[in-house]
């Protein structure tokens, strides 16, 4: 069995949320769903658990990040090409996400970012297949 990752991220407004994903292709695992949480299916294997903040502070005596202000984590996800790392970095923006960082071109790597709408940062990035066999 392949392992999984869950990540586990605070969320504003659940249905702002879903709404923003459902808009670039993504679903949603409703078994694991309900009016505080949403399961965000990324893949076969990575799932985003999208928590109410008051849902979130279940899991946690700390105090949650303000991801508007402060980076806690990166989020990285792998794109199969350059034309789709543009795909979705450009739906992100049209469905209400920000830039974040500045397009970064290094020819055998292609990366662009965006915020969500609650400020979390997501990177989008290809790599040429023909470059990481050869490594």
């Amino acid at each position: 069995m392949s392992q999984m990752i869950f990540v586990n991220l605070p969320v504003k407004d659940l249905d702002t949320t879903k709404a923003f994903w459902k808009t670039l292709g993504y679903s949603f695992n409703e078994q694991f769903s309900d009016d505080r949480t949403a399961s965000l299916v990324i893949s076969d294997t990575i799932v985003a658990m999208l928590l109410t903040e008051p849902r979130f502070k279940e899991f946690t005596k700390r105090d949650i990040a303000d991801p508007v202000t402060a980076n806690e984590v990166l989020l990285g996800l792998s794109a199969e090409s350059r034309e789709k790392v543009d795909e979705l970095v450009d739906a992100a923006l049209a469905a209400g996400g920000s830039p974040a960082l500045e397009t970064q071109d290094h020819g055998f790597m292609y990366g662009r970012s965006f915020q969500d709408p609650d400020g979390h940062t997501w990177e989008i990035v290809w790599m040429d297949p023909k470059v990481i066999e050869a490594q």
